[in-house]
């Protein structure tokens, strides 16, 4: 199973990656279910597809931003977006887009697409084998959670550092949970909730990918750990 991206070969060996992330009724209008400024509405909704385009071997170089919040939003958004690339130290990213002014909409939404550049390709991790590691880095959490409970959101630094591990692959986890995530890292297999142990709900929504799964060699383990912290959380497969 491909990751949520489109790479694209741009010659010498290296592939364009193309990773998107929508949110919709989530900022400042009257209507919208979770009220938060529209900086964090961004910084979370870069943040996916930001993670997508890194898990795929991308080096983030431009961002474009759908703005359907009005035109008072857009300072506040971009605004997310450079904490998000801050973040990860990216200096050099462009960032592009377009409002859409000519009509109000009664709840909020963006879009956002991250451009990246790598040498990686999206395939799937194969077959599961236990001589491999699993772990989920950080909790899965949604809607006022992510606010309320943001100490234990995966920082974005820590999942650059982590994606640069030797031999180390990472996965988001997106609004289907731990276990569907797990399945599409593994397609063939037959894991579910009996099989696979952890101390988190495994087919919790994860929202603007609060978590991460990650798959190291043994020998790696003692970096993961390091650098993931009181965020790590062992994933043991029952056969």
């Amino acid at each position: 199973m491909m990751r949520n991206v489109i790479t694209i070969p741009s010659g010498n060996g290296y592939h364009l990656i193309i990773a998107s992330d929508n949110s919709g009724a989530i900022g400042l209008k009257k209507h919208d279910h979770v009220q938060v400024s529209y900086e964090m509405v961004a910084y979370y909704s870069f943040r996916v597809a930001a993670m997508e385009c890194m898990a795929a071997g991308g080096n983030i170089k431009a961002v474009v931003l759908n703005n359907f919040c009005g035109d008072d939003s857009w300072e506040a958004l971009v605004r997310g977006i450079r904490k998000g690339l801050s973040e990860l130290g990216v200096k050099d990213a462009e960032i592009t887009g377009s409002t859409e002014s000519n009509f109000s909409l009664l709840q909020s939404a963006i879009g956002v697409i991250v451009m990246g550049e790598g040498t990686k390709s999206n395939a799937s991790v194969g077959e599961f084998t236990n001589e491999k590691k699993l772990a989920v880095i950080g909790q899965p959490l949604v809607g006022d959670e992510v606010i309320a409970l943001e100490n234990q959101v995966a920082p974005l630094h820590m999942f650059k550092e982590i994606s640069r591990l030797q031999d180390v692959v990472t996965w988001p986890v997106g609004s289907k949970g731990i276990l569907h995530e797990l399945k599409r890292m593994y397609p063939n297999s037959d894991f579910n909730k009996e099989t696979a142990v952890i101390d988190l709900d495994m087919e919790k929504s994860s929202g603007p990918a609060t978590c991460f799964i990650v798959r190291y060699p043994a020998d790696q383990e003692s970096a993961v750990t390091q650098f993931a912290g009181g965020h790590f959380h062992s994933l043991k497969i029952q056969k």
